[in-house]
């Protein structure tokens, strides 16, 4: 949708409204860009931007009525459209004269562009205001991007940078960035301009671009743990040492992974699919991800007794006051 979009805006064919509905940001920035970049080859464009959390939508309404001096159209961006979704009443932080605007919608002004960002999961179906703009307006649904689709959306980002990746460094490069698209695009351009004339990125490369978090260290850590793999275990560990991090909030770090491999274990049983997984437990999709697809499928009751003796670890470190450091390595030489 928003591909064949993008087109007709660079060919200038221009909606009076946008609707822009969704959490994945890249979209809504991309689509801002695009209308500015196809504007300004008539020109001098006139922009202005308004949040609806800060002014009311009226101020937009007066704006878009305004006829421009310097330009024919002038683009208006009006940020967090909250009127549209659901919200409690007297909870509201500005009155909007929503009335005048379900007036306006049906007959936008001629002489500018205005983008409604609304950066919500869903808007209220029920609200007339709603139905009136889904039917007056260009909707765009700006969803994340998961499995192939997601892998497609690198593969086309990279080849705007005229070069090429190889499977394995894109899965790496998303396991390591997770699914922000904006954070994936800055991660892209930063590899493309390392690699400089060589035309592939690979692995290699985002290993070494690529700083690795705590959360993907402690997931190593116990992943190795838990397939008998004491050498790799160690290994992480005594690096996570060299970084200054403290084993009592490994510990706790681990305890955290074990829970979350435990409630997806369950949610999966449940018939819930990896998507819904990660929205039931509001975590990154793709470490619901690389949990489920994991081939280790490590049973409730050896996970369970790996959260109690971890748990006896976390009691050691917090009432020794020798070497702690000892005490979390002992836990990960002695397997289960």
């Amino acid at each position: 949708m928003f591909s064949s979009v993008w087109k007709k805006i660079q060919q200038g064919d221009f909606s009076p409204i946008y609707l822009l509905v969704g959490t994945e940001h890249y979209f809504f920035d991309e689509t801002v860009r695009r209308l500015k970049d196809a504007l300004n080859q008539s020109g001098e464009i006139d922009i202005l931007t308004f949040d609806l959390d800060e002014v009311p939508v009226q101020h937009v309404i007066e704006e878009a009525d305004t006829i421009p001096f310097f330009t024919d159209r002038k683009l208006i961006v009006a940020k967090n459209a909250s009127f549209l979704k659901a919200t409690e009443k007297g909870k509201e932080k500005i009155e909007h004269d929503l009335k005048a605007f379900e007036s306006w919608v049906q007959h936008p002004s001629e002489t500018a562009i205005t983008v409604f960002i609304a950066p919500y999961e869903k808007l209220d179906e029920r609200k007339k205001v709603t139905k009136l703009m889904k039917e007056k307006s260009l909707l765009l649904e700006a969803k994340p991007l998961d499995g192939n689709d997601l892998v497609v959306w690198v593969k086309s980002t990279v080849a705007l940078e005229q070069k090429t990746m190889t499977n394995d460094a894109i899965a790496r490069l998303i396991e390591t960035v997770g699914q922000d698209l904006v954070q994936l695009q800055s991660e892209i351009h930063k590899m493309a301009t390392y690699v400089g004339t060589t035309p592939e990125i690979t692995k290699d490369d985002v290993e070494l671009l690529m700083s690795r978090t705590l959360e993907q260290d402690a997931f190593q850590l116990l992943n190795a743990y838990l397939r008998g793999d004491t050498t790799t275990a160690l290994m992480v560990y005594h690096d996570l040492l060299r970084q200054k991090q403290e084993p009592i909030m490994l510990t706790s770090l681990l305890a955290s992974q074990i829970r979350l491999m435990s409630n997806v274990r369950y949610l999966q049983k449940k018939g819930y699919h990896a998507q819904a997984i990660a929205k039931q437990l509001k975590v990154n999709p793709y470490r619901v991800k690389l949990i489920v697809e994991s081939r280790q499928q490590v049973g409730e009751n050896r996970l369970l007794e790996t959260l109690h003796r971890l748990a006896g670890a976390d009691y050691q470190l917090k009432t020794s006051s020798g070497r702690r450091e000892r005490i979390l390595e002992l836990f990960l030489m002695n397997r289960l």
